[in-house]
């Protein structure tokens, strides 16, 4: 398992992350599987990161988090 997917799991099962982390990592989470799921090898948008972040994690991202999540993946994915 990665660590990304490690720590989004960590994050969902525990109290061991502050709120804040917690929601940065599962933004980060929702990132990466909207980006898996895109049809045609299409980017991403901020809308299919809200939408996962909700439907997968029950969590609400902001258009601002859900970009942040967007850049910070393309940053790592660059690396």
């Amino acid at each position: 398992m990665s660590g990304l997917w490690q720590r989004v799991l960590a994050a969902c099962t525990t109290d061991r992350h502050p709120p804040h982390d917690r929601e940065e990592l599962l933004a980060l989470g929702a990132a990466e599987l909207a980006h898996t799921r895109s049809p045609g090898g299409r980017a991403a948008t901020v809308e299919d990161v809200q939408r996962v972040a909700r439907e997968d994690f029950g969590l609400f991202l902001d258009e601002h988090q859900a970009r942040t999540a967007l850049a910070e993946r393309r940053t790592e994915r660059a690396r």
